[in-house]
């Protein structure tokens, strides 16, 4: 594969990295962003990669929750403007809400009868791209339920209390006060919004992703002159590192720094006599991991011109 001025661009704005640095880079894994990427980190030359990438998309995040359950939706459309229109936001709030009733599935959501119509919920968001003339579509939804406790949400950037750019959603299993766990679910979910963990607890990450951290730190390691021994020691201080990075249970609380998040959920539980358990969470950035085809303006133009 060739090395070409896009893909040293694109590993750039991925990593950090020089434009020389880049282009060896891609030069030694024949033209691979993702071992590019690993080959920056092994040399000491890239932070980990940005693996959300740059977000592009407009549209709304939207949250319900009753009780012990409670759904998420984005809903993407092609610029902000959509994002204010008043029609577009009724569409976002009524599917969210249908959404708790399709348990979060996507498909099953798209079938389900519009509120006050005919319509399914796919043949609403047809008749709504035709009337505004943009682009639009349901790109992921979710869904938490509890057998006794509170599913809480939270929003950042809120347009109103069921619409914004970033959702959370956040499970607590307990027989305790419903206003209690509320109120420290809702800590939590702002939380998570601010450190965007990846996992709840370090048993659901992806094998393969800790296998590939440790490879890194192992090199970088070795790299350093350091004794194997030495070395393995070093990897496994850097693998506790990268949970307190990506798990959301052993992130320090940001409310409350020297305490972890499995540590402060443990002590709710002593103060309000009864266990508490953190047993799931959902949160949604609009336009996490889209990117928008970039455009030269002043091409545009002259293109136009022709």
């Amino acid at each position: 594969m060739s090395v070409t001025p896009a893909l040293v661009k694109e590993l750039r704005e991925k990593t950090g990295a020089g434009m020389m640095d880049c282009k060896k880079a891609l030069a030694e894994v024949n033209g691979s962003l993702e071992h590019a990427v690993d080959w920056l980190r092994k040399k000491g030359l890239a932070a980990a990669a940005k693996k959300s990438g740059r977000v592009a998309a407009e549209g709304l995040v939207g949250v319900a929750v009753s009780g012990a359950k409670g759904a998420i939706l984005e809903v993407n459309a092609e610029t902000d403007f959509v994002g204010r229109n008043e029609h577009f936001q009724e569409f976002v709030k009524a599917a969210t809400k249908l959404t708790m009733d399709a348990k979060g599935d996507l498909e099953t959501l798209k079938t389900l009868t519009y509120p006050g119509t005919s319509e399914n919920i796919s043949e609403r968001l047809t008749q709504l791209i035709a009337t505004i003339g943009e682009n639009m579509a349901l790109r992921r939804s979710g869904f938490l339920e509890v057998k006794d406790g509170v599913v809480v949400s939270y929003l950042h950037n809120a347009i109103s209390p069921e619409l914004g750019r970033i959702g959370v959603l956040v499970a607590l299993e307990s027989t305790a006060s419903k206003d209690e766990l509320t109120q420290l679910g809702k800590q939590i979910a702002m939380h998570i919004a601010a450190a965007r963990p990846t996992a709840l607890k370090t048993t659901d990450l992806s094998s393969a992703d800790v296998e590939r951290e440790r490879a890194i730190f192992k090199d970088q390691a070795i790299a350093s002159g350091k004794p194997a021994e030495f070395a393995d020691k070093m990897v496994e201080g850097r693998i506790r590192k990268y949970y307190e990075e990506v798990v959301l249970e052993e992130q320090a609380f940001i409310m409350d720094p020297k305490s972890r998040v499995k540590d402060v959920v443990e002590q709710k539980g002593k103060e309000l006599g009864s266990s508490v358990v953190l047993s799931g969470f959902l949160s949604f950035a609009l336009g996490e991991g889209i990117e928008k085809e970039e455009s030269d303006f002043a091409a545009e133009v002259a293109s136009l011109a022709k």
